[in-house]
Formats: C-alpha cells, structure tokens, sequence
C-alpha cells in the first residue's frame, strides 16, 4: 500500500465517523503506521494536523445543515462532535470570521476545507483518458479556441494566500457574493448567449494581496457598458480540464480538487500556466443535463 493510500483510508474513516469520538491512535492503527509516524505524514499530505482536520471537517459538514433554521444550534454542534454551543461557536468563528448565528442569518457562501483525495495527486492520465475516482470523472484536453468569447458581467476582488488553494481555505466565499451580485443583474446584460456562464480569476487592478475574480455572461460581441465589466477571452490555445459529478452540490465542493488535479497535470508534463496572461476561466454549462463544467488554463512549456 502507497502512503497516500493509508492516510486516505483514515480520512474516509473520519468521514464516515465525523460525529463520533475521533481517537488518533485509532486512525494509526488503520493506517498500519505508528501515531507518531501518521501524525507526520498526515500533516505533510492533507497539509493540516489531523485534530485541526478533524475540526475543520466537522465545521463543514455543520454548515450545510445550519441551513435549516428549524435545527437548533445547539443540537447541530451536538451532531458533529462539539461539546457544547459555546464550543461550537467559538470554532466557528475562528475558523470562518462569523459566528452561526450571523451565517445562518445572512445565508452566506462559505469557504470549506474539503476532504482531499489524495489519488489526484499522484495518479497520471493521458489527454482523452478519463480518471474516475470518489463519483467524480476528470479529463484532459487540448483545445485551439479559434475566435474570441466576449463577456459581461460583475467583478471584484478576492483575498489570497499563496500557496492555499480553494478547498484548503476556510472563509466567507467573496467569490460567492460575485456570483450573488452576478444572478441579480444577468437578466439585464444585452446580446447574452444562452448556455454557457463564465467564473474567472485575473489580476486586473486588484490591490496587492488579492485577485480580481470576475462571473458573466457570453454576449454575442464585444463591447463596453458601464453597467457591467466586460472581459475577452482571447484566440490561443488552452488545456482543459473538464470533469462532471453527481449533482451541482459535488459539482462544486470538487472544483478545488479538479484545480489542484490540473496543476499537477500541468507540472507532470512539463506545462505550466502562462505567466504573461494570467487568466484562468471555470467554464460552467446551463445546457448539460449532467453536472459538468470546465477550468481553461493558457499554458506555455517549461
């Protein structure tokens, strides 16, 4: 058994036990490694100790079901391993800026660290050939976009940290308000071509420290409006990543996954994002039956 694949064992083992009492020399023991040994090479995989994992996964599974306001706080911290309201709330807030109360008042988008798979990080797929893994399916292309795409829509800007991707960040979701902004104002974008939405990170005017995050419309030509932002997605050629999971939920819990994925892909063959563009579109379909979308990535040779 690969490393990667005993660490996985364990984080699908705090999946399916995310309520229970967690005890680490229990997770060692399904790794077959010792605690000291699984404790470091847990860290150095997932990138986080496994009790602030184990938290952090807690907190995301709770989120969702703070959802429903007929739950109390309290019973829902119960459900997900906290001892207490005050304990619950107290993660909650260290780890996201808000407390429950305000999330479940506002009904806001938050940022999760999400259960890695690991496989995606070690496992290689040719262009063309599909990789299935945990109900998710990504592929590899090359693609010759051979006229521009014109778009309309909303921007603003996004707080990064280098080196922590979506998925390994925990936060009220800026690029989730953009999207908000964006589904308010869609229908008054002129010339828009059904189909397709576009979601898209560039460095635009944004201050240092942060990155201008875009999301609109295909129109049919381009052009300024001072309602909207416009952006042109220029000729060239782009690796695409497109990949389709069982509903628009894991759709989207996955994107920091297939992001990472194509990364590694990228460096495995030799490619890399090219830094004189700098523009990375998510491709999302309105016209698919199935849940899929696509990240484009304008590349150059190492």
């Amino acid at each position: 058994m690969h490393a990667w694949e005993a660490i996985q064992k364990t984080l699908n083992h705090i999946e399916d036990h995310i309520g229970d009492i967690i005890e680490i020399d229990e997770l060692a023991k399904i790794a077959a490694l010792s605690v000291f040994y699984y404790q470091r090479l847990f860290t150095r995989l997932v990138k986080k100790p496994v009790r602030e994992y184990i938290k952090l996964r807690r907190l995301a599974r709770a989120y969702e079901i703070l959802k429903n306001k007929d739950k109390r706080i309290l019973d829902v911290a119960i459900e997900f391993g906290f001892s207490s309201h005050e304990t619950f709330t107290r993660a909650f807030k260290d780890t996201y800026g808000i407390t429950p109360m305000q999330y479940r008042n506002r009904q806001i988008e938050l940022e999760n660290f999400e259960k890695p798979n690991l496989l995606l990080n070690y496992v290689m797929v040719d262009e063309g050939v599909p990789l299935i893994s945990e109900g998710l399916v990504l592929e590899i292309r090359r693609m010759a976009l051979d006229k521009p795409i014109h778009l309309l829509g909303v921007a603003g800007h996004v707080f990064f940290t280098q080196g922590i991707m979506l998925g390994e960040r925990t936060r009220v979701s800026k690029a989730g308000e953009i999207w908000n902004q964006f589904h308010e104002i869609k229908g008054q974008i002129p010339h828009a071509i059904p189909g397709r939405q576009i979601g898209m990170s560039y460095p635009g005017e944004a201050p240092e420290g942060h990155f201008t995050y875009f999301a609109g419309a295909e129109v049919e030509a381009a052009g300024e409006d001072s309602r909207f932002t416009s952006f042109t997605i220029p000729v060239r050629e782009y690796i695409v990543c497109g990949y389709e999971a069982e509903n628009e939920k894991q759709l989207h819990d996955n994107l920091g996954k297939a992001m990472k994925f194509t990364r590694f892909w990228l460096k495995s063959h030799q490619l890399r994002a090219d830094p004189a563009v700098s523009f990375f579109p998510e491709i999302y379909f309105q016209d698919k039956a199935e849940a899929y979308m696509e990240l484009w990535v304008p590349f150059v040779r190492r």
